[in-house]
């Protein structure tokens, strides 16, 4: 199964370009385990399907990563060569990429930051600034005893040889991106809005990581804080509709860029797909 194909960019204007990443569809279990599936398989009972899309926005001054994948750290069917592959498809080299930002600290959405590929650990994206909440990064230092041996020697790596910079809860580091600590699917969730003129775009890692959760009010039982995240889904949905902010949905599998219309429609959202 080839995982680099990736959806159609969306090319916003002459300077701004965003392309979502597609690394693969995976059935996920209460282990936490990713198996590689297809995109039409439907997952096996008492697992999750979901996609794995980071986002590249170009905007003539930066690349910048909006999360970095689930690279090579989750066994051998995953590899950080999907990635590159993805962005060299769209002449991107990994040494040209400036900033990574990251939305929550799971490793399936930051794993990609290194790599073991020559049987050592090396910096996927050398020359990136990685933006990560200061005091979600403190709170997984404090707990990273509790994962795995692979788990924990990433972080270790990356604590000690990546240009980390730690965010407040709320900050906008470079032009164009601001970041706000949302909380609910992680305590220290932050949202991610890139905006040049009127071009906007919004990420909220798992709050709203499926086009399914647009029209669906639910609490996710696998949340820090079910009933704070679906509060802040329903915010941010409206927030897209009347702004007019493109969603990038991480998780989705067909159409990770969508934006939302009709937003007094009783029925629901309409959710017009760009990728």
């Amino acid at each position: 199964m080839s995982n680099s194909v990736l959806s159609p960019a969306v090319d916003t204007t002459s300077r701004v370009k965003v392309s979502p990443l597609y690394e693969g569809t995976f059935a996920v279990g209460k282990d936490k385990k990713f198996f590689p599936i297809e995109k039409s398989d439907k997952p096996p009972k008492g697992t999750l399907k979901l996609a794995i899309n980071p986002f590249l926005i170009q905007d003539g001054e930066r690349n910048i990563l909006f999360d970095a994948g689930i690279g090579d750290l989750f066994g051998d069917e995953t590899s950080i060569e999907t990635l590159i592959t993805n962005l060299a498809d769209l002449s991107v080299s990994e040494y040209e990429i400036s900033d990574i930002f990251i939305s929550h600290l799971h490793f399936d959405h930051m794993a990609g930051i290194a790599h073991r590929q020559n049987g050592y650990w090396e910096l996927t994206f050398p020359e990136a600034n990685i933006w990560v909440s200061k005091d979600g990064w403190e709170k997984l230092h404090s707990n990273i005893d509790d994962e795995n041996e692979e788990s924990r020697d990433f972080f270790h790596f990356v604590d000690m040889k990546a240009n980390l910079e730690f965010l407040p809860d709320e900050s906008q580091p470079i032009s164009h991106v601001t970041v706000k600590n949302i909380g609910g699917h992680t305590e220290y969730h932050q949202l991610l809005l890139y905006e040049n003129g009127e071009e906007r775009f919004m990420m909220a890692g798992d709050v709203i990581g499926r086009r399914i959760s647009i029209n669906r009010s639910f609490s996710a039982k696998f949340d820090f804080d079910p009933k704070h995240s679906m509060h802040v889904r329903e915010r941010l949905k409206k927030m897209a509709c009347d702004q007019g902010f493109t969603i990038l949905a991480y998780h989705e599998t067909d159409h990770p860029m969508f934006c939302l219309a009709d937003c007094k429609n009783k029925k629901g959202y309409a959710i017009k797909n760009l990728s």
